[in-house]
């Protein structure tokens, strides 16, 4: 079985990412730092650092009502162990559940208008909140701390026009959401939208992690629906 690979070496027991050696990377270098040498293939400058974790800590945690925080405790209370629980709360995560970055930053990187973005697409990745139905608080900090850190912020820019282009078109306001934002800090960084799941799931981990242990510690049984939670069709 033979791989290619341009990012790590491993010879007579020394490990490199990208030419760096990893014990220089412990000594030297934050984890925030090296997922940028990983998915950039380059070290931050420290703004570009801060604002990557600024996502971080928004995405961790938003709640034991989403599906990759409720699912992993729903896995651990059958009996699953930790890391199994966690893979099924990974596994959670798709289009419809972490999966707009991805999508909305493709379309603030097309190079069309605001207008001509909300035209061609019926339904707009990034956009909407099923609990934030004016603003979505984290995206509007988010917002906030690239603009405070110094950043162009001409995705934002492009985000929030669709903002207000969608608001014409279905008369409410349909927000930029959390997802919005990844997105546009994602431009902003030049990261690969393709990264988008991974930055979602990489910060969730941390968060289902907690529940995990929480749901572990209070020895449920495990969950099950009431009829009252089944409609019969």
């Amino acid at each position: 079985m033979n791989f290619k690979t341009k990012i790590s070496k491993t010879k007579d027991g020394n490990h490199t990412i990208y030419g760096h050696d990893l014990l220089d990377l412990i000594e030297k270098k934050s984890f925030s730092e090296v997922i940028f040498l990983l998915w950039r293939e380059n070290f931050p400058t420290n703004e570009e650092k801060e604002l990557l974790e600024a996502v971080l800590v928004a995405s961790v945690e938003n709640g034991i009502e989403a599906p990759s925080v409720f699912v992993p405790r729903v896995s651990v209370s059958a009996g699953n162990s930790m890391h199994t629980a966690l893979a099924t709360g990974i596994l959670s995560i798709g289009e419809n559940h972490g999966g707009a970055a991805e999508k909305c930053a493709e379309l603030l990187k097309s190079g069309l208008k605001a207008g001509e973005i909300v035209e061609k697409n019926k339904i707009i990745a990034g956009f909407g909140h099923k609990i934030y139905k004016d603003k979505d608080p984290r995206a509007e900090a988010i917002y906030q701390k690239a603009k405070k850190l110094g950043f162009p912020c001409e995705f934002f820019d492009l985000a929030y026009e669709i903002e207000s282009e969608l608001e014409k078109k279905a008369g409410k306001k349909i927000p930029l959401n959390i997802d919005g934002a990844i997105a546009a800090v994602m431009l902003e960084l030049k990261i690969d939208p393709s990264f988008g799941k991974a930055l979602f799931a990489l910060a969730r981990l941390v968060g289902a992690s907690a529940h995990v242990k929480e749901e572990m510690e209070q020895k449920n049984s495990y969950h099950r629906l009431e009829e009252s939670d089944v409609e019969n069709l």
